[in-house]
């Protein structure tokens, strides 16, 4: 059985933007603005517990997953220096840190009940004045270990809020159960598959539209591809009633929305 240590690298989904057809057509009036915003917020749901996996991993258990998340313009502390859990620490990004295309400003609070790798225990993600390319975060993201035999947490986001760029503003909340699927019987992390196999999450626009997105077919990520390439999520409100499809398997940023037989792409 691979080391539990390995185990632990995040699922990520990357999705930042939603790029629709310029077909005329009966989505063309709709605001969809919700799914833009919702793939942005999962996004960095992910990039921000993943932040949180790559701390644990060089601070806590001194292995290294070989990716610098956090890179040589982010500082990490400990505060305070404890010998006994919880264990808290900082993640400063400072005025601005670019890291693979991102750019991050203020801070991640990260909070370990325990070592991750153990049933059960809790990494908790907070943001201090935080910013991702321009877009304000805020919210709590508890990952929880809850291990039987096949590796297993759930995420779960509270009092999220997303502010974009042009001042919109988004209430987020939901919680998504992520397994791994594949790698479990090597000590190497480039054959680890994981499935993000059931949830939902909703985002409400300032002007009270809600758009609600469920796990309809498993989202897999393999820890060699950057993007999820595989599985579909529901998409539910008053207006939109569709599915985003992010393919049959290929490592590649492209999705597709499809709704009323008409297919929108994706570009993660």
């Amino acid at each position: 059985m691979k080391n539990r240590l390995l185990l632990l690298t995040a699922f990520t989904l990357t999705c930042f933007q939603f790029i629709s057809c310029t077909k005329e057509d009966s989505l063309s009036a709709t605001d969809n603005s919700s799914v833009v915003a919702s793939a942005s917020i999962d996004a960095v749901n992910e990039l921000d517990v993943q932040t949180g996996t790559q701390v644990s991993f060089d601070k806590l258990t001194a292995k290294k997953t070989g990716k610098s998340l956090t890179s040589s313009c982010a500082t990490v502390t400990m505060d305070p220096v404890a010998t006994t859990f919880p264990k808290t620490f900082y993640v400063d990004f400072g005025t601005g840190c670019l890291t693979n295309g991102i750019t991050r400003k203020g801070k991640l609070k990260i909070t370990f009940s325990n070592y991750i790798t153990e049933t059960g225990s809790t990494m908790t993600v907070e943001r201090i004045d935080y910013s991702v390319n321009g877009n304000k975060v805020e919210g709590k993201i508890v990952y929880k270990n809850t291990t039987t035999s096949v590796p297993q947490w759930t995420r779960t986001v509270t009092d999220g809020i997303f502010t974009n760029i042009k001042g919109d503003v988004y209430l987020n909340s939901g919680s998504y159960t992520i397994k791994q699927t594949f790698g479990f019987e090597t000590l190497t992390l480039t054959d680890n598959t994981y499935e993000m196999i059931e949830g939902t999450h909703t985002v409400t626009k300032q002007n009270g539209t809600k758009i609600t997105l469920t796990v309809l077919e498993p989202l897999a990520k393999k820890y060699s591809c950057d993007y999820v390439s595989k599985g579909k999520l529901k998409v539910e409100s008053t207006l939109l009633n569709g599915t985003i499809d992010y393919g049959s398997g290929d490592c590649d940023n492209q999705g597709t929305y499809t709704q009323n037989g008409i297919e929108f792409p994706i570009t993660m």
